[in-house]
């Protein structure tokens, strides 16, 4: 998004004010948002936490996996640790393999589950009972409970066996 003053810088300060019900956006780069003399600073860099996250080990064991440019935009996944910004869409399946082992380090998993209703529907509770299950085996795996995990694996294969539907017989 653009500088809402100068229009050519990238904007980095984002103001949204609220009057009488009615939403004003105000869009500033740096530069702008110091002349207007508003006295915001960028605290929280985000790019900087997704390099500190994306550290060198995991930056050099995706260029030996994976292409090491994109073939669009020629960016690097090097880049994309430095800036914590992908240069183009493509860069998505180019580095399709870091990407993920990223987003399971941060999020332990490369699928996302999202937010469920306060009273789930019938059908999903096996699915979500399966779910806590599963972490709870993973974290008593990694304590070395190996009999309460052994049990816990048990469970998790019961509700993984597919129920057979049973065939309604027609009276008539």
């Amino acid at each position: 998004m653009k500088c809402s003053v100068c229009s050519t810088e990238d904007a980095t300060i984002h103001l949204t004010e609220i009057v009488n019900s009615k939403m004003m956006e105000l869009h500033l780069c740096e530069q702008c948002a110091y002349e207007k003399g508003t006295d915001i600073k960028q605290y929280f860099n985000f790019s900087d936490l997704l390099a500190g996250i994306a550290d060198k080990d995991t930056v050099e064991s995706s260029l030996s996996t994976e292409v090491s440019k994109c073939s669009q935009c020629n960016s690097t996944f090097e880049d994309f640790s430095k800036s914590g910004r992908l240069g183009c869409p493509h860069c998505y399946v180019s580095f399709k393999t870091s990407l993920n082992s990223l987003v399971k380090r941060i999020h332990r998993s490369t699928k996302h589950i999202g937010k469920r209703p306060k009273k789930v529907p019938g059908e999903l509770k096996p699915q979500i009972e399966l779910r806590k299950l599963q972490e709870q085996l993973r974290i008593l795996v990694e304590k070395e409970a190996f009999e309460e995990a052994v049990k816990v694996r048990d469970l998790i294969k019961k509700l993984e066996v597919p129920k057979k539907k049973v065939k309604k017989k027609n009276g008539s």
